[in-house]
């Protein structure tokens, strides 16, 4: 009975588990690129002031408080159309930003305009999110299994520290074959070579994956069209829209997670806008220092995400989350004494380098006591920044699970939008303000030097230090905090799914008074509430949520 009502999807192999995670390298490579570089490029070669770079890197995530959810919603429902059921109802964005995502070069072109920079940047970030929200739902159609989503994600984030390794490192390399210059150029063609990279592996994704396949109420949906629609009913969809948006908040694990989610992202966020500009203000280096160290902290990172896919899996999401804070937020810490302190002799030793900060590791070189605060807090920041990255993901491939728990209803698509839509207005607000402050604390950009470093004031450093460092800690305690009640793990996701199917069947009690008590935790409804009774659906306002229990 149960196969006819949702029909068996296909068992994923290691080619769908990396077709699909290559996708990660336009979804974090990007990302890579853009936080850990643009406002770095804006500042140093575009003559642009802080403020004025923030507000590029922010403002275009405002406009996605629309375009996230509209491209959530729209996939979820193109099951009602023929070309959603043709090409798929995910499948048909990712085909059109192919041709598309070489684009990304064009911002990095030093000698334009504010305008120019912002409409460059709006157009890729447009992309970006075309891609993204349809892809991220993929991994959760494919599977249901708890293991198997988190190798997904462990795939996922495995490309994303791959890819965000040579984002760090190709300035290096570029700059060898520029001469040893110090020149917008450098980034110009990285990102020239990262748009062809997006393309083809955008391809990939397309090749490797599939989308759920459609059970019975899918299926009865999708025999409805919209030929008929009248003008009321079409004006009426953007309220139903932004209601089903709202509808996930009302998800007791889905609020968790949000919480959990910003905490990890918008610290590093702060960190990515900070650290090139404590490089270059506090151990006064250039574009090779900054490459070369945000290398050895991305190496760290993969190394990170390979240890946090197995925690994941064998003990929950929690204790990761919590054992990453604690690494991240040491190295904020060291890199606070460092500052404070400043060891003697370092500066000498430090410039002594030159251009090839891994010398400092060979003993002969004389310099093997600048190794501690060299390469110390940028590997334990990447160590912590791994896992913060990889756990949120891991996650979210469970939430539709518990959501169908209450809706009945399979809506990825939804659920990835609010995530992005989410994550970019926070995002934004993190980049817009960390811009602001750096600008208020008299950092000077080098208009008519690009390139150079230019020798700050004490109380530009300062603020500088203090935003990368109490920043990023300031929104880890928050995110600490939202994991102290988070139940979500192995044990009890077999518990919620075995529960669903039981729904699914027509169950209107529990299986054992424990299994009631894991899915009203994870839900946040009573149970007799769940899979839509009472209302047909879970964004109804008469549905009341589950009042929380001690």
């Amino acid at each position: 009975m149960q196969k006819n009502l949702h029909p068996a999807a296909k068992e994923p192999t290691w080619i769908n588990y990396w077709g699909w995670g290559s996708g990660d390298m336009l979804g974090a490579g990007a990302q890579a690129v853009i936080t850990g570089w643009l406002f770095y490029f804006f500042t140093t070669f575009c003559g642009l002031s802080a403020v004025d770079a923030g507000l590029i890197l922010g403002l275009p995530r405002l406009l996605e408080a629309i375009t996230c959810p509209l491209i959530g919603y729209v996939s979820d429902n193109l099951r009602h159309t023929w070309v959603g059921r043709k090409i798929g109802r995910r499948k048909l964005f990712l085909l059109i930003t192919i041709p598309l995502l070489p684009s990304f070069a064009l911002i990095f072109r030093a000698g334009h305009t504010f305008y120019y920079y912002l409409f460059a940047f709006i157009f890729f970030e447009l992309l970006y999110t075309m891609f993204l929200i349809p892809w991220e739902t993929l991994a959760a159609e494919m599977t249901k299994d708890y293991k198997r989503k988190a190798k997904f994600a462990g795939a996922r984030m495995i490309v994303a520290q791959s890819s965000a390794i040579l984002a760090s490192y190709l300035p290096t390399l570029l700059i060898s074959q520029f001469g040893g210059k110090d020149s917008p150029d450098t980034f110009f063609w990285m990102a020239a070579i990262f748009g062809c990279i997006f393309s083809v592996v955008v391809t990939i994704v397309v090749l490797t994956t599939w989308e759920r396949p459609y059970g019975t109420r899918a299926q009865a949906v999708m025999s409805q069209t919209y030929g008929g629609v009248t003008l009321k009913a079409a004006l009426a969809l953007p309220l139903k829209m932004f209601g089903d948006l709202f509808s996930t908040l009302k998800i007791r694990a889905f609020r968790q997670h949000l919480s959990i989610y910003l905490g990890g992202y918008l610290s590093q966020d702060i960190f990515n806008t900070a650290f090139p500009i404590f490089v270059a203000t506090v151990l006064m280096g250039a574009t090779l220092v900054i490459s070369q160290l945000m290398t050895v902290m991305y190496v760290a990172q993969l190394i990170s995400v390979m240890v946090a896919i197995q925690i994941v899996i064998r003990t929950g999401p929690v204790l990761a989350y919590r054992l990453a804070i604690s690494l991240f937020g040491a190295a904020l810490l060291l890199y606070l004494g460092f500052f404070l302190v400043r060891p003697e002799g370092f500066d000498a030793g430090f410039k002594a380098l030159g251009t090839n900060l891994f010398t400092a590791l060979n003993p002969a070189s004389g310099s093997f006591s600048l190794v501690f605060w060299i390469f110390a807090p940028i590997v334990l920041a990447g160590l912590g920044r791994g896992t913060l990255n990889f756990v949120p993901w891991s996650v979210y491939n469970y939430l539709p699970d518990i959501d169908e728990a209450v809706t009945g209803q399979r809506r990825e698509g939804i659920f990835a939008g609010v995530m992005t839509l989410v994550r970019k207005m926070a995002q934004s607000a993190a980049i817009i303000a960390s811009g602001w402050i750096i600008d208020l604390g008299g950092y000077i950009s080098p208009k008519s030097r690009p390139g150079e470093v230019i020798v700050q004031s004490p109380e530009a450093i300062q603020t500088i230090t203090g935003l990368m460092v109490g920043g990023p800690l300031l929104m880890m305690l928050f995110g600490l905090i939202a994991s102290w009640t988070f139940r979500l793990n192995a044990s009890t996701h077999a518990v919620l799914v075995n529960e669903v199917e039981r729904l699914r069947s027509g169950a209107t009690e529990a299986e054992t008074d424990d299994s009631r008590r894991i899915v009203e935790d994870l839900t946040g409804w009573p149970y007799d509430r769940l899979w839509g009774r009472g209302s047909g659906h879970a964004a109804d306002s008469s549905l009341q949520p589950l009042q929380a229990r001690p």
